[in-house]
């Protein structure tokens, strides 16, 4: 296993994260990019790291990620399920911290579509009696 590239596929919203860990140092690195660099955001940086934390191997691999589609909330959720499910492919025994926390579940929340005769998806045009 070591040196060796081990994948996986997050998703939550639009956005699309493929993920790649190695046995390393810790450096985690979005589109070419630090995470801290990319993100911004102290509460979504927490989240991406949440899975690292909770199995307590967060200075142990390199991340490698590529993220697109949606917002900067929905690719940081993206990389917290993608991470969650590179790391159960590393180390099955992780897998029951995981997913008793609620991280190897996909968040199936997704914009619900315009419907036809309405502004929006549920907003209406304004009603005029006259």
């Amino acid at each position: 296993m070591e040196g060796q590239n081990i994948a996986a596929v997050g998703r939550r919203k639009e956005a699309v994260a493929r993920v790649y860990i190695r046995p390393g140092t810790g450096k985690t690195v979005v589109n070419g990019r630090e995470l801290v660099d990319y993100l911004r955001r102290e509460t979504l940086i927490l989240q991406v790291r949440q899975p690292l934390e909770l199995t307590n191997t967060l200075g142990k691999y390199d991340i490698l990620a590529t993220v697109r589609g949606g917002g900067i909330t929905g690719q940081a959720g993206a990389l917290k399920l993608g991470i969650a499910r590179a790391l159960v492919l590393a180390d099955e025994s992780l897998h029951g911290v995981l997913r008793s926390r609620g991280l190897l579940t996909r968040d199936p929340r997704m914009k619900e579509r315009k419907k036809y005769g309405l502004a929006g998806r549920r907003k209406r045009f304004q009603f005029s009696k006259r």
